[in-house]
C-alpha cells in the first residue's frame, strides 16, 4: 500500500496483531505500556526538542483518543509520556455505561456521558477505518452487546429498583427481566438471584486494544511520542507554549492539552491560583481464563449488587473475562499494590451471581489510581485568566474517574471544538478553574472567583 491510508491500515495491523498473537488469555501477552505508539511507529523519540500544532501530555486513553482527534481535524502532534497506556487505562475494565453509572447526586454528569455514548459508534468506526479497514485482526474491542445489572438479595433488588426509578426520571431504558428470562439469556447465572434489568444501551470497548490501536493510527498518519514525562508549561508572551521536559529538552505547541491524570496538579508553571484538586481513588481489576468447557460464560456484561456491594463481569471477545468494582481511598505504600481483601470481595460476590467463576483461571490482579475530583465530574476545559479571557495555548483534561473510557470521545470532540474556537457551551460546568480563585491583577481587589 502506498498511500497514506494503505500505511495507517499496514501499521494498525501491525500493532493489533501483536495483540492478538498472544492467543488466548490476552491480557497475561501485554505487558504495560506495550498499547503505546513507540512500540508500532518510527517516530517513537527518548529526548530533545520537538514542536507540532498539539502537544499531548499524557498517553492514557484519554490523552490518545484526543491526539487521534487533534490528528484527524489536520494538526501535527507530539504525546508525551515516560510510560504510555500503563496508568488507569491499563486496569480499566472499559464499560461505557451511562446509564448504570449514573449515580445519586451526579446528575449533572449525564448530558456529557450520553453525549459520549452517542459519539462511540463514530468515534470507533474512524478508528478502525483509519487503522485497518475490513482487513483487521483485532480492533477496538468496542462492543454494542447490552448490560444484564441483577441483585443478588431481596436488599438488592430494592436498591436496583430505586436506581430505576431515577434512570428513568432523567428518560434512560432500564426493563426489568423475570430471572428465568435473565438466565435463558445468560444460562450461567445463578437461579439464586433476586432481580435483573435489561439495560441495552450499556456496552462495552477494550482499552488495552482501544489504546493500541489508536498508537497505531498515530504513528501512521505522522503522530510523535515522547517517551519522557513532563515537568513542567514552557510561557511565551503570556500564553502557554508548549511542555518542558523531565529529561531535558521540550515540546513547543500552538496548543498543549494536560491529559494526564493525577500528575496534572504536580506539573510546574500551571497559571497563577489555578488549583486541580485531584485525588486518587484506588480500583482493583481481575483478569481470568475462561476454559474451553464454559465458554462462554457470559454474552453481555453483567453489573450486579450483592449484599449492598457493587460487582461486574465483562466478557471478552478472546475467551477472557474482566471482574472488578472496588473502590478506595487507602493510600497504599505501593500505588499499584493489589488490596488482599479486594481480590477476595471480587471473586466472592462474583461467584454469587456466576457460580462458574470458581473454575475460571486468574491469569492477574492489577490495581490503578483513577484521579478524581470533589464533584466526581472531570475537569475540562480552558483556564481564566486573571484580566479576564482565557490562558492561550492550554486545555485542561484530566479527572475522568469512573467514567475515563466513556468520555473519551466527548473528551477528544471538546478538545477539537477549544481548538477551533467553537466551544459548546453545554460543557462550560466542567471548566477546570470552578476550584479555583485566580488572583485579579485588575486593581479592585486582590482575588476573584474563576468563571
Amino acid at each position: 500500500m502506498g498511500t497514506r491510508a494503505g500505511r495507517a491500515a499496514e501499521a494498525a495491523n501491525d500493532a493489533a496483531a501483536r495483540v492478538c498473537d498472544t492467543g488466548p488469555g490476552t491480557a497475561e501477552g501485554i505487558a504495560p505500556g506495550d498499547a503505546s505508539a513507540d512500540d508500532f511507529t518510527a517516530d517513537a523519540v527518548e529526548a530533545g526538542d520537538f514542536s507540532a500544532d498539539v502537544a499531548v501530555i499524557g498517553g492514557g486513553v484519554i490523552g490518545h483518543g484526543i491526539a487521534f482527534e487533534a490528528i484527524r481535524a489536520g494538526r501535527s502532534v507530539v504525546l508525551i509520556d515516560d510510560a504510555p497506556g500503563s496508568g488507569a487505562s491499563w486496569a480499566a475494565a472499559g464499560m461505557l455505561a451511562p446509564v448504570s453509572e449514573l449515580h445519586y447526586q451526579e446528575e449533572q454528569l449525564l448530558e456529557l456521558m450520553l453525549e459520549a455514548s452517542r459519539l462511540w459508534p463514530g468515534f470507533a468506526a474512524a478508528i478502525d477505518a483509519g487503522a485497518a479497514g475490513s482487513e483487521s485482526r483485532a480492533g477496538t474491542g468496542y462492543l454494542t452487546t447490552p448490560t444484564l445489572a441483577v441483585g443478588a438479595d431481596a436488599a438488592d433488588r430494592r436498591a436496583l429498583a430505586d436506581l430505576r426509578e431515577v434512570q428513568q426520571a432523567s428518560g434512560l431504558s432500564v426493563e426489568p427481566l423475570t430471572v428465568r428470562e435473565a438466565r435463558t439469556r445468560e444460562p450461567l447465572l445463578s437461579p439464586g438471584i433476586s432481580c435483573a434489568f435489561d439495560i441495552p444501551a450499556d456496552h462495552q470497548v477494550d482499552p488495552r486494544l482501544l489504546i493500541a490501536r489508536l498508537a497505531g493510527v498515530l504513528g501512521a498518519e505522522g503522530g510523535s511520542i515522547v517517551r519522557q514525562r513532563a515537568a513542567g508549561l514552557l510561557w511565551q508572551d503570556g500564553q502557554v507554549a508548549g511542555a518542558r521536559l523531565a529529561g531535558g529538552g521540550s515540546v513547543r505547541a500552538a496548543e498543549t492539552v494536560v491529559a494526564n491524570g493525577l500528575g496534572a496538579a504536580a506539573l510546574e508553571e500551571l497559571p497563577a491560583g489555578l488549583a486541580l484538586p485531584l485525588r486518587p481513588v484506588y480500583g482493583d481489576i481481575l483478569r481470568l481464563r475462561v476454559p474451553p468447557h464454559l465458554q462462554p460464560l457470559l454474552t453481555a456484561t453483567v453489573r450486579g449488587m450483592v449484599r449492598g456491594v457493587p460487582v461486574y463481569i465483562v466478557p471478552r471477545q478472546d475467551g477472557t473475562v474482566v471482574i472488578g468494582a472496588t473502590q478506595r481511598e487507602d493510600g497504599p505504600s505501593d500505588p499499584h499494590a493489589v488490596s488482599a481483601g479486594g481480590i477476595y470481595q471480587l471473586l466472592r460476590d462474583a461467584q454469587q451471581l456466576v457460580p462458574a467463576v470458581a473454575e475460571l483461571e486468574l491469569l492477574e490482579a492489577t490495581a490503578r489510581a483513577r484521579p478524581g475530583t470533589p464533584d466526581n465530574a472531570p475537569l475540562l476545559g480552558r483556564v481564566a485568566r486573571p484580566d479576564g479571557g482565557d490562558v492561550p495555548g492550554l486545555i485542561i483534561a484530566t479527572g475522568f474517574f469512573r467514567h475515563g473510557v466513556l468520555l473519551t470521545p466527548a473528551a477528544a470532540a471538546v478538545c477539537r471544538q477549544l481548538m477551533d474556537f467553537t466551544p459548546d457551551p453545554r460543557w462550560a460546568g466542567f471548566r477546570p478553574d470552578r476550584f479555583s480563585r485566580i488572583p485579579d491583577t485588575s486593581g479592585d481587589s486582590p482575588k476573584k472567583e474563576a468563571a
